[in-house]
């Protein structure tokens, strides 16, 4: 049968998204020689670094480790580094790996459906159809904001907006600020925005455990001696790597989170004085059940005479704002520190595969994958940082481990000549039994309320084992199915 002139020709791969986890399967595809194109629905790469933008963002992994081991960056200037540099480095590392050629920017998918008949898949975009033998979905587990459903929301006459879109056009000098949430992202904008606001209110569901940060400045010598001896920067960031795995690993020891909590503790009382604030802000979990924060000056903030700390959002009466634990305060601005949409990926909602039905409606609201990788009904797609991959560690360990997987699957399609590959219903059903066995007794399911577990109570985010197991396990493709 002849091709059809009116289709366009299909790409051995198409990624869809330009952050981290594409731009390393972009730059893996190229070593590998195998074709591909970049969709990106923005104007430029860099994913939760570009998205990301609120005042004094930074990562909270060490700068040497939070990037790619090919593509060490000597001149990171602080031993965390800002959102503004993380975001310079992966417009540098893509120019560097000769990425630019391949990437379709302001191009974003609606849906990717497999054609069984045809064994690719069809992808609509905002830039028409195109065709691929293989998909990469690297959209994110950090995507999409989250903005609670309060009620009388609508009756706010103020100002708001979420983090992740951070409105540099409001001023907040002298104005009355309400941040609801104490996560990740408020841990490092609300220090940075208090000095301006007249009154700061914070409302929290739950207390945080926040350990101080070990960040220092780089110093120019230093960072000319990384230029000039990779290797110091290398074995730095193997010292790193395998103190977070230690880390990793302690968490499953009650006396190792016991030591930690003691310094979660300690932060508190270097930072606060006031019992009544100390007894607010200690958390009633064990340490590691949520996402382990760290700040040097979080406490010191919440226990200046301006910032208040109240229970979690109840409801808004006009520019009243009124808490769980009884509290109300007048507000001009709110900020939602809310987070993402991470136990159920957005995506999810936009990929057919052989069910012809969405994920999402398969998923059910728990999702699952082999190895975070592969799904049971999506030959030939791979999802970058999937169900269950995450680990207290650097996203690259995880990224780098799945990159050697989905270039070995491919090559295993390619040099066998098979149309397809896809994860076997046994292998998936066995692998997710075990994993969900390995979680039940873990930090993470010890009764917390956290984005780890999804609306069904399940562990659809965490991976249970070392990350060492991790890399093994992903270092080739086995037990499943070809045809």
């Amino acid at each position: 049968m002849q091709p059809d002139p009116a289709l366009p020709t299909p790409h051995t791969a198409i990624v869809v998204g330009a952050g981290f986890a594409g731009l390393g399967a972009a730059i893996a595809l190229r070593k590998a020689g195998i074709d591909f194109v970049v969709l990106e629905k923005a104007a430029e790469v860099g994913g939760v670094w570009r998205d990301n933008t609120y005042p004094d963002c930074a990562c909270d992994i060490p700068s040497a480790f939070y990037s790619y081991s090919f593509a060490p960056n000597p001149h990171w200037s602080r031993m965390f580094a800002g959102q503004a540099e993380i975001k310079a480095y992966s417009a540098r590392t893509a120019a560097q790996f000769g990425l630019m050629a391949h990437l379709k920017l302001h191009c974003e998918m609606h849906t990717a459906q497999w054609d069984e008949a045809a064994q690719l898949w069809l992808l609509q975009t905002s830039q028409g159809l195109m065709r691929a033998r293989f998909v990469v979905m690297a959209c994110g587990p950090m995507h999409v904001p989250v903005t609670p459903k309060v009620p009388g929301l609508d009756t706010f006459q103020g100002q708001s907006f979420h983090s992740a879109r951070w409105r540099h056009d409001i001023e907040l000098q002298g104005k009355r600020v309400a941040v609801i949430g104490s996560g990740a992202s408020a841990i490092q904008f609300v220090p940075a925005i208090a000095p301006q606001a007249a009154q700061l209110t914070l409302f929290q569901r739950t207390a945080p455990w926040v350990l101080p940060k070990m960040d220092v400045k780089i110093s120019a010598a230093w960072q000319a001696r990384f230029a000039r001896f990779p290797w110091l920067q290398s074995l730095l960031r193997t010292a790193l790597y395998w103190q977070f795995e230690a880390l990793n690993f302690s968490l499953k020891f009650p006396r190792a989170i016991a030591r930690l909590q003691k310094s979660g503790l300690r932060n508190i009382a270097r930072g606060i004085a006031d019992p009544d604030l100390r007894r607010k802000v200690t958390p009633n979990f064990s340490l590691g059940c949520k996402r382990i924060l760290q700040s040097n000056s979080w406490y010191k903030t919440l226990s200046q005479a301006h910032v208040n700390v109240a229970g979690g959002l109840s409801h808004i009466q006009g520019n009243t704002l009124f808490s769980s634990d009884g509290q109300a305060c007048e507000a001009d601005v709110i900020i939602w520190g809310t987070g993402f949409e991470v136990a159920e990926p957005p995506v999810a909602q936009q990929i057919y595969g052989l069910s012809g039905q969405p994920l999402a409606s398969l998923w059910k609201g728990s999702a699952s994958a082999y190895l975070g990788t592969m799904l049971e009904d999506c030959p030939n797609l791979f999802m970058m940082c999937g169900p269950n991959l995450y680990a207290f560690s650097s996203a690259f360990v995880m990224i780098e481990a799945q990159l050697r997987f989905i270039v070995s699957a491919i090559r295993k399609v390619q040099k066998s000549n098979l149309a397809s590959i896809r994860v076997a219903h046994a292998v998936h059903q066995n692998y997710n039994l075990a994993l969900q066995s390995a979680l039940k007794n873990t930090v993470w399911n010890s009764g917390c309320r956290s984005y780890f577990l999804d609306r069904n109570g399940n562990n659809s985010t965490n991976w249970p084992w070392t990350t060492w197991y991790m890399r093994w396990r992903l270092a080739r493709v086995r037990g499943l199915e070809t045809q």
